[in-house]
């Protein structure tokens, strides 16, 4: 048997309460929701009241209006999460069952359409308010990595999302039974632990990049150069995990076993490498838009 990593003995509750007979839980994930969205608004209110940081010495929004925005970012995050997740993964499940839309509680927010609702909660706040959209948008930006990298961690102690078969040795055996069902291999299964894979490289290594344009580089001088990192930032490192993380079940076959969304002769993209594309695309274009108006 070749070396692997066992799944550490973490309850995905951090603990459970009893109240009149009905239980009441407290989970990692949620943790990880909430300790990212607070760790991203202290970050960005910190931001805004550093001067030094922004042209003229003017930052582009108050304390109390980015607190006002949290709230237009939350929805955004979970509308958009929710709807991305029915319109880009199971759109035939949820049009025949349409009552299970609302069901957020048992599972499935796309990141994608997450960003997507953000984008347009913070549209349509900055132009109520005449707030410079792309600086809000840097704004923004800079505050999302927190969310990412504690959401990857709940992943991976939620034992979901894990990544394909492998025999390196750091392969972690995902204790679930779909984890465990792997054809090609013989006893235990060892998996891509992608969730850690991409808290690194989303969470750690982009929000660095990210505060240190801030930073050391004044970066919000620059309007869209933090958004356009981030959205570049993100949309690679998620392609190239996608190599090696499992596919959502409803795309793979027994004709299609990596699950890729769209292939000619074998080859071809995952739909979160597909969702990526664009969001690359879009972020090379405000880097350089940013350096052009610099």
């Amino acid at each position: 048997m070749h070396a692997l990593i066992p799944f550490p003995d973490i309850a995905p509750e951090i603990f459970t309460i009893t109240v009149l007979g009905m239980s009441f839980s407290l989970r990692w994930y949620a943790m990880a929701y909430l300790v990212g969205i607070l760790l991203g608004w202290r970050l960005v209110v910190r931001a805004a009241r550093t001067p030094r940081l922004w042209r003229n010495d003017t930052p582009v929004m108050t304390p109390q209006q980015i607190e006002d925005l949290l709230t237009w970012v939350i929805l955004g995050v979970i509308l958009g999460g929710r709807l991305g997740y029915v319109l880009f993964y199971q759109p035939a499940f949820y049009l025949s069952n349409p009552g299970q839309i609302l069901r957020v509680w048992e599972g499935g927010m796309s990141f994608h359409g997450g960003a997507l609702g953000v984008i347009i909660a913070a549209f349509i706040y900055t132009a109520r308010h005449k707030i410079p959209r792309i600086s809000a948008g840097d704004l923004v930006a800079l505050g999302i990595f927190p969310g990412l990298l504690l959401g990857r961690i709940a992943n991976f102690i939620n034992a979901e999302l894990w990544g394909r078969p492998t025999d390196l040795p750091w392969g972690v055996a995902f204790p679930t039974q779909a984890a465990q069902y792997c054809p090609e291999v013989i006893g235990i299964c060892a998996r891509h632990p992608s969730q850690l894979y991409e808290a690194a490289l989303e969470g750690l290594l982009l929000g660095a990049v990210l505060i240190w344009l801030a930073w050391r580089r004044e970066a919000f001088k620059s309007p869209g150069l933090i958004m356009g990192t981030f959205l570049a930032g993100y949309g690679i490192a998620r392609f190239a995990v996608e190599f090696v993380r499992q596919p959502d079940a409803q795309f793979i076959t027994e004709g299609n076993p990596l699950g890729l969304a769209w292939q000619i002769g074998g080859y071809g993209l995952t739909m979160g490498q597909i969702l990526c594309l664009p969001m690359i695309a879009v972020g090379l274009w405000f880097i350089l838009r940013a350096r052009r108006s610099a």
